[in-house]
């Protein structure tokens, strides 16, 4: 099978040619015409990667639509200025409509139309989205940024007159369309009283808002892949449940799926065999090794050791690094090195053993400072701030399985999303990127532990 992330690619290139949502066993086919991949890696890539792919149930069987959490900059939008430190994208909203106005005359737009900027190229790296074509792009942002699509008119679905509820009429701002064809659950069909498709004076409305005739025809699309992806992200809605999120219990998939998120389950090192004292020795469920990590490269039939694999840890280790420094490149995003997956086993995290217990993963959680550098929370910021909660809080709901944690920074409040790994102020609409790394431990250290509690034990 190719590198994982090119297939996630692959994957999120399909949905995006056909309008942002596949049915799974149509999306399947094409991988599989694209790239020599298995029934079970499939499902392991669709199931394992919740923030590309949202599973939403589809009579019998299940569609896939395509998602991120990458949105436009509002503060960029409006001219206004924006921080160093920013982590949405810094583009024209109406090049991404595909009809900007100042793009096609002499009079160059104030705003930005170049994707692959320092800014935007290193955005799109870290979510993986730095090979599609702009138009694949930009129909992702389009059906995720509630702030780019115009309003659905609510008072249009509502009454029996031609124009339902909406006092406005024809001469209303917003977009009339069926509000339950949007929701994929039209009763009605074609014979709905309600517009199904965009009509000749909506149309108007929008191209002068700067929408292409291409968007506007891919528009009630759009706005259902939507209305899924608003679901699923609202707590309280059934979308949003494990049942909607994945096959059912009875599903004649659902043993598929179950196989495939079993085998995501990461492999540990036995830390009884690095203090010489594994009383299983061949028998022992866990991984012997001599350090409590380990870096392991797959060349399509089996995994083996990388070279330097302190050297390799060492970089890990360092929030700001994306790639490890040595010739044997890994990309500590995406996983790979030359197009080859890598993984890393470690030992169990520390907050799963009592506090006495040496060698275990000290798991260290990190936000994006203001001036773009890497802070740890818990620990005190330039202005002498601190977040109310530490690396140890947020390892312990992370491995207990929870999706977010509340922090409070001064007078702010913020959610850490452990989905896609930002935090935010729901407040203000801004994110930052979180990045989840341990604490590094040398070869030099490791012997030294060993040989004291050798000792203690003797």
């Amino acid at each position: 099978m190719p590198s994982i992330s090119s297939v996630i690619l692959q994957a999120t290139s399909c949905l995006c040619e056909r309008r942002g949502c596949m049915q799974l066993q149509q999306l399947q086919q094409e991988l599989q015409q694209r790239c020599r991949m298995t029934n079970e890696d499939f499902i392991y890539i669709i199931q394992n990667c919740p923030q590309r792919f949202l599973l939403v149930p589809d009579g019998e069987s299940y569609s896939v639509v395509g998602r991120t959490s990458l949105r436009l900059c509002g503060a960029y939008s409006r001219g206004e200025r924006c921080g160093g430190s920013c982590q949405q994208l810094h583009l024209c909203r109406f090049y991404v409509f595909g009809n900007c106005r100042f793009g096609k005359g002499r009079k160059l737009c104030k705003l930005s139309h170049d994707v692959s900027s320092k800014h935007n190229a290193g955005l799109l790296r870290e979510c993986t989205l730095h090979e599609l074509q702009e138009d694949e792009l930009f129909l992702l942002l389009l059906q995720n940024d509630p702030q780019l699509l115009p309003e659905v008119c609510v008072h249009y679905n509502k009454g029996s007159a031609p124009h339902g509820g909406c006092r406005f009429q024809d001469s209303c701002s917003k977009l009339h369309l069926c509000q339950h064809f949007l929701q994929g659950v039209c009763r009605f069909g074609p014979r709905c009283r309600r517009q199904h498709a965009v009509d000749l004076r909506s149309q108007s409305v929008l191209e002068q808002r700067g929408l292409s005739r291409q968007l506007i025809r891919d528009l009630p699309a759009i706005y259902r892949n939507a209305q899924y992806l608003n679901a699923a992200a609202t707590a309280a809605s059934p979308a949003a449940s494990p049942a909607a999120a994945a096959p059912a219990a009875d599903d004649p998939d659902c043993g598929e799926f179950c196989k495939a998120a079993q085998t995501d389950e990461t492999e540990e090192i036995c830390l009884h065999f690095i203090r010489n004292s594994c009383r299983f020795q061949d028998g022992c469920r866990q991984v012997h090794f001599h350090l409590p990590y380990k870096w392991e490269i797959y060349d399509g039939r089996c995994w083996s050791d990388l070279e330097n694999m302190e050297e390799i840890e060492r970089d890990y280790c360092n929030p700001a690094k994306t790639h490890s420094s040595d010739y044997q490149r890994v990309d500590f995003v995406t996983m790979t090195m030359e197009s080859m997956p890598v993984r890393r086993l470690s030992t169990v995290s520390w907050v799963r053993r009592p506090p006495h217990y040496s060698l275990t993963t000290q798991w260290l959680w990190y936000y994006r400072a203001e001036r773009g550098g890497w802070l740890e929370y818990g620990q005190l910021d330039e202005k002498q701030r601190s977040t109310s909660v530490a690396s140890r809080t947020l390892e312990e709901a992370f491995v207990s399985g929870e999706t977010e944690v509340q922090v409070v920074k001064g007078q702010r409040v913020y959610v850490v999303s452990f989905r896609d790994m930002y935090q935010r102020n729901r407040k203000h609409h801004t994110k930052r990127s979180v990045r989840r790394r341990p604490r590094f431990v040398s070869k030099a250290e490791v012997d030294k532990l060993v040989a004291d509690l050798r000792k203690c034990s003797g």
